[in-house]
């Protein structure tokens, strides 16, 4: 290996870890606000470059029927749930299952985008709701359950959506068009304009969560419930709007996700799984706690991912999710176990 290949796997390096680290800081706010491991996470990437790829080709993405079909249904739930005398938020509510959902609805079947910049704004507001519902469908109901539990929902969760992306995009797989068409040769080294796109999205998103969580009210809230939920509750936060909130921001990363990386790789219904597990190891490097530790883990990772491509490609995969025994060993020797607040 001479240096000009050193370089080429380090900046692929760097333009995978981007995403796995969106990835990563993704699954980190979800458990440290709801305790829930969120497997499904990989499926709004997916769900959102094909929708893309949909649109791109002229099509109405059919992903706008299933996010009907999921309103429709909490909908009828959180009224249920209100005839037997449950306190239901229908501002939030409106919000999700009405307001976002509409907007997706006209931006798809009246404006049809044509504009790239359009395109994206319907993806984004069609897989951004998906997460609160699908939050308050498959998970508020067991919100005081085992992390075990909650695990196998995650699961059961996982395989459901990959059906139903089998489905809706069937089993071929998808590309986009690049953001950016520009290419700079810096010292004998191509970078590509979308690389560039990746990355910076990237920071950008994570400077954001950064001010969010330090300089908001809704972000201090999140942190708040993220800490200890009891005590947020007695301080008067809803931390059940705290789910909402978190698998929201969590829908609308995983979407971004997706619309920054199907351009530089064909996307299958089923690609998510692998994108989100990456992250997920990831996230363990960051204990499921830390976004810093997590941000490096999806560096590491997407820098092992690469080198171990150009050496052994076959067991790229292997070396990857293998980097999680390690973690997981040395994280068992230097952690006390705490019992559940609740």
């Amino acid at each position: 290996m001479d240096l000009q290949i050193a370089l080429m796997l380090v900046q692929d390096g760097i333009v995978n870890g981007a995403i796995y680290a969106l990835m990563a800081l993704a699954l980190v706010l979800v458990f440290s606000v709801t305790r829930i491991i969120f497997i499904p996470q990989g499926e709004f990437v997916a769900y959102a470059a094909l929708a893309m790829a949909a649109l791109q080709t002229g099509k109405s993405p059919a992903l706008l029927w299933l996010l009907m079909v999921m309103c429709a249904v909490c909908l009828v739930v959180e009224g249920v749930r209100q005839a037997r005398g449950a306190e239901v938020d229908w501002k939030s509510t409106l919000l999700w299952a009405v307001v976002v959902p509409a907007l997706a609805a006209v931006m798809l079947l009246v404006v049809k985008p044509q504009a790239m910049l359009l395109q994206v704004v319907a993806v984004l507001l069609t897989v951004t709701p998906m997460g609160p519902l699908l939050y308050r469908l498959a998970y508020r109901p067991l919100a005081d359950a085992t992390v075990l539990i909650l695990l196998i929902v995650s699961v059961a969760l996982h395989l459901a959506l990959v059906g139903v992306g089998l489905f809706l995009f069937g089993a071929e797989g998808s590309r986009t068009a690049p953001f950016s068409e520009a290419r700079w040769d810096v010292g004998g080294l191509s970078i590509s304009g979308q690389s560039m796109v990746i990355v910076g999205t990237t920071a950008v998103l994570v400077v954001a969560m950064y001010f969010f969580f330090e300089r908001t009210i809704i972000g201090k809230a999140l942190r708040a419930t993220a800490i200890n939920r009891v005590g947020a509750r007695l301080m008067g936060i809803p931390t059940a709007l705290s789910g909402d909130l978190s698998f929201a921001l969590a829908a609308l990363i995983g979407a971004i996700s997706g619309l920054l990386i199907a351009p530089v790789t064909t996307i299958y219904y089923d690609t998510g799984f692998l994108i989100g597990l990456k992250g997920f190891v990831a996230a363990i490097v960051g204990g499921l706690s830390s976004y810093p530790l997590a941000l490096a883990g999806a560096l590491l990772v997407g820098q092992l991912e690469s080198f171990a491509s150009f050496w052994a490609s076959a067991f790229k995969e292997v070396l990857v999710f293998t980097l999680i025994i390690p973690v997981l060993w040395w994280r068992s020797l230097n952690t006390h176990h705490v019992e559940d607040e609740e």
